[in-house]
């Protein structure tokens, strides 16, 4: 069974930095490309960032590009999305998922974590 744990959200006032993890376990994690998504209360899943299968590679969205870093450790099977510079704008549940087939389009991905609450205060 395909398990994605998202861990790490939480309150942080803007400005601040954040840590999200996502474990993965039941997948070929190695064979995976990897993303993150998130959801702002009455708005629509967004696209925020996805790594290639290598680590070598990534794809952010714009709204994140020089603030958000996605990593991934295969040894872990672990996925990771370290946030800098809050704001505001920024609150949302985010979600982890597994792709085999595509990126950036949430349809194109296979399994989904449960999702991490991140609140940015102003």
């Amino acid at each position: 069974q395909v398990q994605l744990v998202e861990s790490g959200g939480g309150l942080v006032q803007a400005g601040g930095s954040m840590r999200l993890s996502c474990a993965a376990s039941g997948l070929a994690f190695r064979a995976a490309g990897m993303g993150w998504f998130r959801q702002a209360p009455g708005k629509e899943r967004q696209f925020v960032a996805h790594i290639f299968q290598s680590g070598g590679n990534t794809l952010y969205a714009e709204s994140v590009k020089g603030r958000f870093t996605i990593s991934r450790d295969n040894a872990r099977n672990t996925v990771y999305l370290q946030m800098n510079s809050l704001k505001p704008d920024d609150t949302a549940t985010y979600y982890c998922a597994a792709s085999f087939r595509g990126v950036r389009v949430d349809s194109q991905y296979d399994y989904w974590g449960q999702g991490t609450q991140v609140t940015v205060a102003s």
